[in-house]
C-alpha cells in the first residue's frame, strides 16, 4: 500500500476541495442558480421597474427616495463634471433622475448594491481582495465609457455599466469560495479557477439579474482574443477597456506604446491621438465615478 507523508494528504486534499468546487460552479452556472447575495430590495425594485415600458421619473424617484444612501449617488452623478457641465445644481430627485437618464440610473443602482455585497457578512477575509477588484471595475467602467463616446453606433452609459460589472464572475468566486470552503484549496488554485471561470460566471450573473443581451454577451465574450472579425460591439469595448487598464498600470498612467496597432483599436475607429484623448477623458470620469460611488 503507498504511504503519503503529511503534506501529500494536505495537497490532495486541497485539490479535491478545488475539484468539488469547480464542479459546483459548473453546475450553478449551467443551471442558472447563482448563489450570490441579493440585490438590497430597493436596487431589485428600481431594476424591475426600469424593465418596463410605463416607467416614469417620478416612479423610480418614490423608489430610491426610500433609500437615503442611493438617493445620495444619484444626486452626486446628476450634479457631477460629466452629467452637469454647465454647473447648474439639481437638488429633486426627479429632476436628477431625467438628467442622467435611466441607463445611469441603473448603473448608479448596481454599484450600490455591490457596494453592499462587500459588506456582507462571512466575506471579511476577502474584503481586500473586493475592494482591490471594485477598484478594478470602476476603472475600466469609466474608459470603457471614454471609448464608446468616439464610436457611433454604441451607447457610452451602457458601456460603463457592462464596465462595472465585467468582473463579477471574480467577485462571486472569490466570496463563493469563501463561503464554501473558508478557503480550503491553494492560492494557486483560486487564481486559476477565476482565471478560467470568471467570464462564464459573470455572463451568467448579469444574465441573471436581466440586464440586457448585448451586455450579457459582452461580459462573457470581452476577453476572447479570436473573436470573429464584424461590426465593433460592447465586448470590444470591455476588451480595449481593460487592456488599455492594464496597460496603464504597468507604464505608470500613460498611454502604452503600440495600442493604436491592436485589431479591437482599429475596428473601434481609434487611433493614437483618439486613445490619448479617452485616457484623459476616462480619467476624468473615473474621479467621478469613485466620488459618486463612494470608491
Amino acid at each position: 500500500m503507498a504511504s503519503y507523508s503529511p503534506s501529500m494528504i494536505s495537497e490532495l486534499n486541497a485539490q479535491s476541495a478545488a475539484f468539488r468546487f469547480v464542479a459546483l460552479l459548473a453546475a450553478e452556472v449551467s443551471s442558472g442558480q447563482i448563489d450570490l447575495p441579493a440585490f438590497p430590495e430597493v436596487v431589485a425594485r428600481v431594476k424591475n421597474a426600469l424593465s418596463k415600458e410605463d416607467v416614469t421619473p417620478v416612479k423610480i424617484a418614490q423608489l430610491v427616495a426610500s433609500e437615503a444612501g442611493l438617493a445620495a449617488r444619484l444626486m452626486t452623478m446628476a450634479n457631477s463634471a460629466i452629467m452637469n457641465p454647465s454647473g447648474t445644481a439639481i437638488t429633486e430627485l426627479k429632476s436628477a433622475i431625467v438628467r442622467i437618464g435611466y441607463n445611469n440610473v441603473r448603473t448608479t443602482a448596481v454599484a450600490y448594491a455591490i457596494t453592499k455585497l462587500k459588506q456582507a457578512d462571512g466575506l471579511q477575509a476577502i474584503r481586500k481582495e473586493l475592494e482591490l477588484l471594485w477598484r478594478e471595475a470602476t476603472s475600466t467602467a469609466a474608459l470603457a465609457w471614454a471609448v464608446a463616446k468616439r464610436v457611433p453606433s454604441l451607447n457610452a452609459d451602457e458601456a460603463m455599466l457592462a464596465g462595472l460589472v465585467h468582473n463579477i464572475g471574480k467577485v462571486y468566486i472569490l466570496s463563493r469560495s469563501q463561503r464554501m470552503s473558508g478557503n480550503a484549496f491553494s492560492t494557486g488554485d483560486t487564481v486559476a479557477i477565476v482565471r478560467d471561470w470568471h467570464a462564464n460566471v459573470g455572463r451568467a450573473i448579469v444574465e441573471n439579474w436581466g440586464f440586457a443581451p448585448h451586455i450579457v454577451a459582452a461580459v462573457g465574450e470581452h476577453e476572447e482574443q479570436d473573436r470573429p472579425l464584424r461590426q465593433a460591439d460592447l465586448a470590444d469595448v470591455l476588451q480595449l477597456a481593460t487592456s488599455l487598464r492594464e496597460g496603464m498600470a504597468e507604464s505608470s498612467g500613460k498611454l502604452p506604446e503600440g495600442f493604436e496597432k491592436f485589431s479591437v483599436v482599429v475596428r473601434l475607429g481609434l487611433n493614437r491621438d483618439k486613445l490619448a484623448q479617452v485616457v484623459h477623458d476616462g480619467m476624468q470620469a473615473l474621479s467621478t465615478l469613485r466620488n459618486v460611488l463612494g470608491v
